[in-house]
């Protein structure tokens, strides 16, 4: 066997980024195998690694790879009884006519739109979608995925089992939603995703990866539902959010937006997380993601933290609190509020918040009051806030801002 070359391995390494998911959703919907899938796509680019040194890179990676796969899944579905009758179903159901298309997704030549929704079908723990949409989406392992989680690999594979068992047990169809329960379910997956990419936007080794995996994932779905606002909503803020990511600590201490350097932001990001947010908005049809990216494009477009237009971030916040109602968004608000109309209005929030009891032992409640606290003057209360928040503080990059707090104090 000709040993594969750096190219053919950059090729390869590719290939398996781009088209894993494409591969896998393919043999999915050609053999409702889970787990025979991922085999055989793995077999696939095995097969690419010991060929491709030979012959040549194809020029069409993907096709290759999908037809070598589909030719895998074939061959050990043919040497058991079960498989070939597994065959003969398959072949009945591609005579059968498909059934009618939603309007919003109908001429897309994709399997992982259907695989996407499946993944992240309601009846499944959200875990397991998280978990399911990694393994079978983006090809990591269950090792690298049960890391990310700070999970056990035990643990994680259990649940991977029992996501794939309750799909076939439950009758879960593999399919696009009908356009009545498109906007529910596609809620659900754009959930999963800004959650795989907040977990890789923590510090702690073995996520960072995670935030790659979740933009890629996102652009994949705006390209598969190009009518729709709010996958390009959540790909906007995810790349204005990514930008920053260079100043956000400093020696593992957290910087806040005041204070970093603002130079060292990526600008390409910016550029682009706007323009999507531009072409999210000219689809006329409001959401909470677009939102959110619109308060990040105000801080990411601001030339420095003075410059910052509090006003509008207020407004925004308020309108977010209407189409996502919650205590942290509230907490949010309360922040450019004190900066749009001073201290004692945003304290007032605050205080509201508080006195309320949802946000108890959330550290970055008594964190926000400290601060406010702080810039009234009030230091003897904002040194409590600030005990009470490094008391609560789940990270060492926080810990480490708010002793840095309190030592100015």
């Amino acid at each position: 066997m000709t040993e594969p070359d750096d190219a053919v391995r950059a090729a390869v390494d590719a290939a398996y980024r781009d088209e894993w998911g494409q591969v896998v959703a393919t043999l999915i919907g050609l053999t409702r195998d889970w787990d025979l899938a991922e085999d055989c796509a793995q077999d696939a680019f095995a097969a690419a690694l010991a060929t491709w040194p030979r012959d040549g890179v194809p020029s069409r990676p993907g096709a290759w790879l999908t037809t070598t796969a589909r030719n895998r899944a074939t061959d050990r579905l043919r040497r058991d009884a079960a498989g070939r009758a597994k065959l003969r179903e398959l072949a009945v159901l591609a005579r059968e006519p498909a059934g009618p298309a939603s309007a919003a997704t109908e001429d897309i030549p994709d399997e992982r739109l259907r695989l996407i929704f499946t993944c992240c079908h309601p009846a499944l723990p959200f875990e397991a979608r998280v978990a399911l949409t990694l393994r079978t989406l983006t090809g990591l392992t269950t090792a690298e995925i049960a890391r990310a989680f700070l999970a056990a690999e035990p643990t994680m594979a259990q649940r991977l089992v029992r996501a794939k068992r309750k799909i076939a047990e439950a009758g879960i169809p593999y399919r696009v939603p009908p356009a009545d329960l498109l906007p529910q379910r596609l809620n659900a997956v754009l959930a999963v995703l800004y959650l795989i990419f907040n977990q890789g936007y923590d510090e702690q080794d073995g996520r960072r990866a995670l935030t790659a995996e979740a933009i890629h994932l996102a652009r994949v779905l705006v390209r598969l539902m190009p009518r729709e606002p709010e996958p390009r909503g959540l790909l906007a803020l995810m790349l204005l959010t990514e930008a920053r990511r260079a100043t956000r600590t400093d020696d593992g201490v957290l910087v806040t937006l005041e204070h970093q350097d603002r130079s060292r932001w990526g600008r390409a990001l910016i550029d682009e997380g706007v323009a999507v947010l531009d072409e999210a908005l000219a689809l006329r049809r409001g959401g909470p993601y677009q939102v959110q990216a619109a308060i990040a494009a105000c801080h990411a477009t601001a030339p420095d933290f003075a410059s910052t237009d509090w006003p509008q971030i207020a407004a925004l916040y308020a309108e977010l609190g209407r189409l996502a109602p919650s205590p942290v968004v509230e907490l949010n608000r309360a922040v450019a509020v004190a900066m749009s109309d001073g201290v004692t209005a945003g304290l007032a929030v605050v205080d509201e918040l508080a006195a309320a009891g949802d946000l108890d032992g959330y550290h970055l409640l008594p964190a926000t009051r400290a601060d406010l606290l702080r810039r009234d003057g009030r230091v003897a209360e904002a040194r409590a806030e600030y005990e009470q928040a490094l008391r609560l503080a789940p990270s060492e990059a926080e810990r480490r801002y708010l002793v840095g707090r309190l030592e100015a104090l």
